[in-house]
């Protein structure tokens, strides 16, 4: 039985947890980034395959905007935070105070992948630090890259041009919500695909016992 294959609900909710202190970290920054209190939930954490990971995202031809970054340190990786283009563009209104910026289709401006850079690296940052606070694992981003295409291209290409196939990956689901809004809900995805070895690496550092 792989280690994968070994994981109990006592993992995810550990992993969880990383995940609310991250998010926490993050609706601290976003809030003073656009200037208006922004809350993120952290609902569900899942191991996932591949295959499942790409329905998540909406099914491979289902455009979505994403930031990629990759891991370096003592347990490395591939990190992909998704959203739908339409609610990236209005975050991105709100950081540049630019109505006419929209990722509904291209070409899209510079001063907008900027932004969507910026916030993509505060939120992925964010949960990054938290993982590595927790394992007292050296972890270190990438800097980091933007898309807005289909999830298949996008999450296909990010591991292929690194050469890395990772057989699972971690999901934490993340609503964000603007106070006072009627928007509603965001739901987001974070993708997190540890490199084979750093799997059980990340759950040993977390003082998890995979035998248990």
């Amino acid at each position: 039985m792989s280690f994968v294959e070994r994981l109990s609900q006592v993992h995810l909710d550990i992993l969880k947890e990383v995940g609310n202190i991250g998010a926490g970290n993050a609706a601290t920054a976003l809030s003073q980034l656009l200037n208006r209190t922004i809350n993120l939930e952290i609902p569900t954490v899942q191991v996932a395959t591949y295959d499942e990971m790409v329905e998540l995202a909406g099914g491979s031809d289902h455009v979505v905007a994403a930031v990629y970054i990759r891991i370096e340190g003592e347990a490395p990786g591939n990190m992909f935070f998704v959203l739908p283009p339409e609610q990236v563009s209005y975050f991105v209104q709100l950081m540049t105070g630019d109505s006419t910026i929209t990722f509904e289709e291209p070409p899209y401006s510079e001063m907008g992948i900027s932004a969507f850079l910026e916030m993509g690296n505060i939120l992925s940052g964010s949960y990054l630090s938290a993982l590595s606070d927790f394992t007292r694992l050296n972890l270190q981003p990438s800097v980091p890259s933007a898309s807005i295409d289909m999830a298949g291209a996008i999450l296909t290409m990010g591991l292929i041009e690194l050469s890395q196939v990772s057989d699972h990956v971690i999901v934490i689901d993340t609503i964000l919500e603007e106070e006072n809004s009627d928007r509603g809900k965001i739901r987001g995805h974070f993708f997190l695909l540890p490199d084979p070895d750093s799997f059980e690496k990340i759950f040993q550092a977390l003082g998890v016992n995979v035998d248990e």
